[in-house]
């Protein structure tokens, strides 16, 4: 009888892996009292049960966490569902009659797929010659084009295309209300910032700032466009709250993004902890 002769292939994605990789991770940290917006349930955690309220027989014991949370709060994807425009979800489903049963059947959090895509940053403010983006200011599509040019990545089809205003230096400050900006506004692209990423297609969009978007002095969340063109009308994820300046210190623009939200059944968003990914030769 003659033996079988078993060949091993490496995949190439491993064998990258194996070679080692440089991960920047993209998520801010959880804790009480970060900022965030104020349409969202704040985040808690508390410790039902601590080391030593209960000790089995053999001197073991463990510690257990009750979380709540909203889905919207910290580093956190936008399902297609958390936004409507004139009665209608993207795909021109009647928001209302989505939501019966209490949850979001068909464009929840769930419906998400895991993310293993090309990564661009976008560093806008470096592009002009600045540290950060002035509060309120609105990124053009020819800042973004500037960008686009200075570091020679280009962001197409299928690509999750990640926008530094340098707005992220705010979230650790002491007055939370800093990095929210309600009364000073906050950087970031309009409608025509928007459209500008609509036309090129890429899977899913994201900022350092807490609503994704630029928001007008005094005006806090009141008016949404780029939600309406990118989630509404273009099907394209939303994420918000990253943490985009480690990366954009290490002067990495173009990168492997894993992503993979919680498959929260129904919900409007998820929390993430996205990675950027690239190899160290």
């Amino acid at each position: 009888m003659t033996a079988t002769s078993h060949t091993t292939t490496t995949d190439r994605l491993l064998a990258a892996v194996q070679d080692g990789v440089e991960v920047y991770d993209l998520g801010r940290r959880l804790f009480f009292g970060m900022p965030q917006s104020p349409n969202h349930p704040a985040f808690l955690l508390t410790l039902p049960r601590r080391h030593g309220d209960m000790v089995r027989a053999d001197g073991g014991s463990a510690a257990n966490d009750l979380l709540v949370m909203g889905t919207h709060v910290g580093t956190h994807v936008d399902a297609l569902a958390h936004v409507s425009q004139d009665g209608r979800l993207h795909g021109g489903a009647d928001a209302a009659a989505a939501g019966a049963g209490g949850r979001y059947v068909e464009l929840g959090a769930h419906t998400i797929a895991p993310m293993v895509r090309r990564g661009v940053l976008l560093d806008v403010p470096a592009a002009l010659g600045q540290e950060f983006s002035p509060a309120g200011y609105e990124i053009t599509p020819d800042d973004l084009d500037a960008t686009v040019a200075r570091q020679g990545t280009p962001v197409g089809a299928g690509d999750v295309a990640l926008i530094r205003t340098g707005w992220g230096r705010h979230f650790d400050d002491p007055d939370r209300t800093r990095y929210v900006g309600h009364d000073s506004g906050v950087p970031g692209v309009g409608a025509d910032g928007a459209r500008w990423l609509a036309d090129r297609r890429v899977h899913a969009a994201g900022a350092d700032t807490i609503a994704f978007e630029r928001l007008a002095p005094g005006a806090g969340h009141s008016a949404l466009p780029a939600h309406r063109i990118l989630l509404v009308e273009h099907g394209i994820y939303l994420i918000e709250a990253m943490d985009l300046d480690g990366i954009a210190a290490a002067g990495v623009h173009e990168f492997t993004f894993v992503m993979a939200p919680l498959p929260l059944f129904g919900a409007t968003g998820s929390p993430v902890r996205p990675l950027a990914v690239v190899s160290r030769g």
